[in-house]
């Protein structure tokens, strides 16, 4: 990669994570204004795009970190999530002024390595800081591997989940004799148990997030869709290969809950999560990561395993992970690499911190271990990352991408009854196939 760092370099950063900002709008404050690698001797840059409840819980991570490091500088820095998070990082790397260490999607590293604007961890790397790829989740250590080479070390697994109401699923007759959620593994018992929630709540069976949203659509369906076996996109997004039959057969169920009145049409996500929370529904379905926002509420609540409709004996469900990376430094310092490291070791060493807020952690020697099996409900739905469907690879696709928005949006117009399920399908593959007809900008 060139040492200096020109306009059309910037662009095309720019253009390929999807950034709707400009130049002028975005090159200031990521290249002066904010805490980059190489600041000063001692010091640590950290990047990194939670908010809400996740951002309180790294912000106790960062504290930890710091009481037991007093000597490193630790400047962290939180941004906007999704595709302006991503074009910021890919800008201050191309520009000489990364982070020191940042998180990425694990959907959205492999563009990064693409960009080359990763550095490799190697084994001996991770050894050096007590990190070995059998301690980390093997789906997502895996599915973060390009070329079998490491980039990302996975923090965690995060899968769209199946929140319930105990109270009122209790007085729908679907717990059993232990308290627990009755299995809900076919259609016609995931329908029967909407309806059943419904005439305890008069208002609604389920929730979902569904208006002004796309990532919850796409959620939604890519989890009994990957449950089908079907795929979205192949050769590393330069083809669209949408099953339509396995498609239209889950886009149909869908529609057919907000059809029925069983699930409300045009709730937005601050709408779905207050349905929930206030006892309008009995179920809601979305990331884990809402755990916190309910247990504040004092909803009487329980969590699992997105229903397995289709999988049979195999289960799947859509998530991603977050990932703790290294960007490319303009010049590359052993000792600034290896406290990097070891805050990734940290993180990784909190992992009970960061499982409070509902991720699944993909430290095995933290998830394995009593401790976290006695942590409910997020144990309930621990098995969620062995069936983990990532978002496909392509330059325009993983969490908050264009991808995402393309088919949530469509898939949205099918939940609220605006089109049918050919038709929203017929435009989802059109701009698909744009996108892939697209080359890569980096």
């Amino acid at each position: 990669m060139t040492s200096y760092l020109s306009r059309r370099a910037l662009l095309r950063g720019v253009v390929g994570l999807g950034a709707g900002a400009t130049l002028a709008g975005c090159s200031t404050p990521v290249l002066s204004g904010l805490g980059t690698g190489g600041d000063a001797a001692g010091s640590l840059a950290y990047w990194n795009l939670f908010g809400g409840g996740d951002g309180v819980r790294m912000t106790q991570m960062i504290d930890a970190y710091r009481a037991a490091n007093p000597a490193i500088d630790l400047k962290a820095v939180t941004l906007a999530w999704g595709n302006p998070y991503y074009t910021k990082l890919s800008l201050a790397t191309l520009g000489g002024k990364p982070p020191d260490m940042a998180v990425a999607h694990l959907t959205r590293a492999k563009t990064l390595v693409a960009a080359d604007l990763l550095e490799e961890l190697t084994t001996e790397d991770l050894a050096g800081v007590g990190i070995s790829p059998d301690q980390l989740d093997q789906t997502a250590w895996k599915a973060g591997l390009v070329d079998g080479k490491a980039y990302a070390v996975p923090l965690d697994t995060h899968p769209f989940v199946m929140f319930y109401n105990t109270d009122i699923c209790e007085k729908a007759g679907l717990l059993d004799s232990s308290g627990a959620l009755t299995p809900l593994d076919s259609p016609e018992k995931f329908t029967e148990a909407l309806r059943k929630a419904k005439e305890v709540t008069k208002a609604y069976g389920g929730v979902v997030a569904i208006t002004a949203d796309t990532s919850t659509p796409w959620r939604m369906f890519q989890s009994w869709y990957g449950q089908l076996g079907g795929e979205v996109l192949a050769d590393e997004g330069r083809q669209v290969v949408i099953d339509d039959a396995k498609a239209t057969q889950v886009l149909s169920f869908m529609q057919s809950l907000t059809t029925q009145g069983l699930v409300p049409p045009t709730l937005d996500y601050a709408g779905s999560v207050a349905a929930f929370a206030t006892g309008q529904a009995g179920f809601y379905f979305q990331g884990e990561w809402e755990i916190s926002t309910f247990q504040t509420a004092k909803t009487p609540f329980s969590m699992t395993l997105f229903p397995n409709l289709y999988g049979g004996g195999k289960y799947a469900v859509q998530a991603d992970s977050h990932t703790l990376v290294i960007p490319k430094q303009h010049r590359p310092d052993p000792e600034r690499k290896k406290r990097a490291l070891g805050l990734i070791k940290s993180f990784l060493d909190q992992s009970k911190t960061w499982a409070e807020g509902g991720h699944v952690p993909a430290w095995l020697p933290f998830r394995d271990s009593a401790e976290f099996k006695a942590l409910t409900p997020q144990s309930n739905y621990a098995a969620a990352a062995e069936g983990a469907v990532y978002d496909p690879d392509g330059w325009y696709s993983g969490s908050g991408s264009n991808f995402e928005i393309v088919t949530g949006s469509n898939i949205a117009t099918v939940l609220n009854g605006q089109q049918q399920p050919a038709v929203a399908l017929a435009q989802m593959r059109s701009a698909l196939t744009n996108l892939a007809r697209t080359a890569s900008p980096i």
